[in-house]
């Protein structure tokens, strides 16, 4: 994932934890158990910036025959 969709991806969940989490305290508490998990998963992807780097592939000699 690049940063743009990264960014676009995290905020669209960390926005959705948060709204859920202010519409549970209006509605059901029911809400909080979706709205946890997307801020959770939201702030993930939002900082997980080691996917980006591509790890260099390392070649045994001999190999299987």
């Amino acid at each position: 994932m690049n940063f743009v969709s990264r960014t676009l991806a995290g905020g669209f969940l960390i926005l959705a934890g948060l709204g859920f989490i202010v519409a549970s305290f209006f509605t059901t508490f029911i809400l909080l158990f979706y709205a946890v998990p997307f801020l959770i998963i939201g702030l993930f992807i939002l900082f997980n910036k080691k996917e980006d780097r591509i790890e260099e592939i390392k070649f045994k000699s001999g190999g299987k025959k």
